[in-house]
């Protein structure tokens, strides 16, 4: 049997990992940069991490969610305090995708409605419901298709307002900042007011922070540079440094049911412990200052350049938009400076390191991306 052929694969085989360094089966040295898409948040191979998955195998690694499972409510307790969202409610699933299609569903529950507002250049995962949310026609199957989205620019207000007034809405949901859709970052004012026009009248405001959340912005979730409190925000990818978990934090304004939501392997022993562990060494190592610190210094720092078009993001969020297309700086970085990259679109390197990336690990691919740049 062969693998579904659905990926573009570079010649690499990583082996191993430590930190921000991965190193392949001929035992070549890479800096990371990308995270595998962002999931890795506090380094690969973390001993503490490690430990603490280790000594929960030596447990109970899997039980249905029929019994209880104390180590939810750990996180969920740790999760509320670091956030600062302790009157809020945590779901545990297993992906990003999942978090966005339970927010979605639980926002049509509780208002009544089936419409949602979504954002052009958006990216809210793979399952028939995410794929839905998504701005992306080349994703959209005919089975995803009939769910009832419409799509307006990002920092539109006028063009939000003009969809909430016809009273069908369900939710509006938006980014912290958007990730596969090239960096682009809602302004404070523009998620003020999707909040204020939400309550108005009366849709959920979703938050998706499955990219830009758990420390990646230098705080918790990127929205609370707006100062605002959505009613649903989706978590996923670095949550549990690898492991497979995701979940939503919902507001108190929402009722729980037997039944509303479910799930078979979310928040089973082994996700919620590798969770557990990544809050330990965010606040241990004082990560999300440093991923500001780092970001500031690599946005600071990079090489002036007519063939780049522009910086933007925030913390270890980078997009470095091109006026050409990437492809052949990206395989320069990677196959002769052996730096992983990530890109949005053809024209756009996109950087999501592990938050405990150095200034001088980032110096490196200052130098690196310098040198390839000519």
């Amino acid at each position: 049997m062969n693998l579904f052929d659905v990926y573009s694969l570079f010649d690499v085989t990583p082996v191993r990992a430590k930190g921000c360094t991965v190193w392949d089966d001929r035992g070549q040295e890479y800096l990371d940069l990308y995270g595998g898409h962002a999931v890795i948040s506090v380094g690969h191979s973390h001993p503490h991490y490690v430990e603490a998955l280790k000594a929960q195998l030596d447990k109970i690694g899997f039980y249905s969610n029929s019994v209880r499972n104390p180590l939810q409510e750990e996180l969920a307790r740790r999760i509320g305090e670091v956030s600062g969202y302790e009157d809020y409610a945590l779901f545990l699933d297993n992906s990003g995708a999942e978090s966005n299609e339970n927010a979605a569903k639980l926002a049509s529950f509780h208002t009544g409605k089936d419409r949602i507002v979504a954002f052009r250049r958006s990216f809210h995962g793979r399952t028939s419901g995410a794929v839905a949310l998504t701005d992306n026609p080349a994703i959209v199957s005919p089975f995803n298709a009939h769910h009832r989205v419409s799509f307006v620019d990002l920092n539109d207000t006028d063009a939000v307002e003009e969809e909430l007034r016809r009273g069908d809405v369900a939710a509006v949901i938006v980014e912290g900042i958007q990730g596969c859709g090239g960096i682009h970052v809602p302004g404070p004012a523009f998620l003020q007011a999707l909040s204020r026009l939400c309550g108005q009248y009366g849709a959920a405001l979703i938050l998706d922070e499955v990219q830009s959340g758990y420390g990646r912005t230098g705080k918790f979730f990127a929205h609370q540079w707006a100062g605002i409190r959505p009613d649903i925000i989706t978590m996923g990818k670095g949550i549990a440094n690898g492991f497979p978990c995701g979940g939503i934090l919902i507001s108190p304004k929402f009722q729980a049911r037997k039944g509303m939501l479910g799930t078979t392997f979310g928040g089973n022993y082994l996700a919620c412990a590798g969770a557990l562990a990544v809050l330990d060494i965010l606040e241990r190592e004082d990560l999300l200052a440093n991923a500001l610190a780092v970001g500031d210094y690599i946005q600071a720092r990079l090489p002036s350049s007519p063939r780049i078009k522009e910086v933007r993001g925030k913390g270890l969020m980078l997009g470095i938009e091109m006026n050409e297309p990437v492809a052949p700086l990206r395989q320069a970085l990677l196959y002769d400076k052996h730096v992983f990259t990530g890109v949005a679109g053809q024209n756009m390197i996109r950087l999501l390191a592990p938050l405990c990336l150095t200034k001088a690990e980032a110096d490196r691919f200052l130098e690196a991306f310098k040198e390839v740049l000519g």
